[in-house]
């Protein structure tokens, strides 16, 4: 399943818009006024589905992943001098990516792709495509691209 995953153009706060291979939107991403980024996820339908909230004053960024309103983990960035590695508390995924964080790939704890992301660079606005292994990892797959634009937005990159 592929997604892809598009900032819009004219806004004040992080907002996004989700779409399948077809152009339909699956997801709409909202960002409200808050201490870090927060980020609120909804489905086609409108319902809300999943939030991306910045933990404030920590030495490396982390953001806690909720799905409806249950806490299912944590994304930290770690500390490396040159290829970017993020790590997820909950389940063991681990996140690796290239120089310039446009493409990285979403790993099980057994190592197997679950999610690979690219950045195409020739937009306006941040532009990703999401290729999902499964499906049912759609959800989880965006919302840790998401905590990953919010830590590279947040470096001012």
């Amino acid at each position: 399943m592929k997604l892809l995953f598009k900032q819009r153009l004219f806004s004040w706060f992080d907002s996004y818009d989700i779409y399948d291979e077809a152009g339909n939107t699956v997801y709409t991403v909202k960002g409200e006024l808050s201490w870090g980024h927060l980020l609120r996820i909804y489905d086609a339908g409108g319902c809300e589905i999943g939030m991306i909230k910045e933990r404030v004053f920590t030495w490396l960024p982390k953001f806690e992943i909720y799905q409806r309103e249950q806490y299912i983990g944590c994304i930290s960035k770690e500390f490396t001098f040159f290829k970017p590695k993020f790590n997820i508390d909950c389940n063991g995924c681990h996140v690796e990516g290239d120089l310039f964080e446009w493409d990285y790939t979403i790993k099980n704890p057994s190592g197997n792709s679950v999610a690979a992301v690219t950045k195409e660079i020739w937009n306006w606005t941040d532009t990703y495509t999401i290729d999902v292994e499964n499906p049912r990892d759609a959800l989880c797959a965006l919302m840790l691209v998401l905590a990953i634009d919010a830590e590279k937005c947040s470096r001012g990159d």
